[in-house]
């Protein structure tokens, strides 16, 4: 049985199968990347507004509240970019990612104006853009 072992693969690959550990290790990326787009729809897609095509999610109605809801929206941004980095996003992609939610937070501060820049600039949804980029990037090499 040893002589078959040394043959097909190493007593390390015949003990600790790597296919068993990578599979829950990939479950568990597909999990976390699955919870970073239903986070990221329900942040800029959940809503359709009548009579137009425009969607809007909660950043956009949280972000009404003046300073309190730019933050709160922030924070669930920083929450989106923190998952990002779980799943092996670069310090690039991050780097960018942290300017979109910086310039979604700065110009959504802005009264009135920056409501309306919420409802067009999307930051959640450009930032899993980045996220898909890079990971099909790097999955493809």
């Amino acid at each position: 049985m040893i002589q078959k072992i040394k043959q097909n693969r190493s007593l390390a690959e015949y003990l600790f199968p790597p296919s068993a550990d990578q599979g829950a290790y990939r479950a568990e990326r597909v999990d976390r990347f699955a919870r970073f787009e239903k986070l990221t729809s329900l942040l800029d897609d959940s809503f359709t507004i009548p009579g137009t095509s425009i969607r809007v999610g909660w950043d956009s109605i949280i972000g009404i509240v003046p300073g309190l809801g730019d933050m709160i929206s922030t924070v669930l941004s920083g929450y989106l970019i923190y998952q990002a980095k779980q799943l092996g996003a670069s310090n690039w992609v991050l780097a960018r990612m942290v300017g979109n939610t910086g310039l979604d937070f700065l110009l959504g501060s802005i009264p009135v104006a920056g409501d309306i820049f919420d409802v067009f600039f999307k930051s959640n949804r450009r930032n899993s853009r980045l996220l898909k980029k890079h990971l099909d990037r790097r999955n493809a090499s």
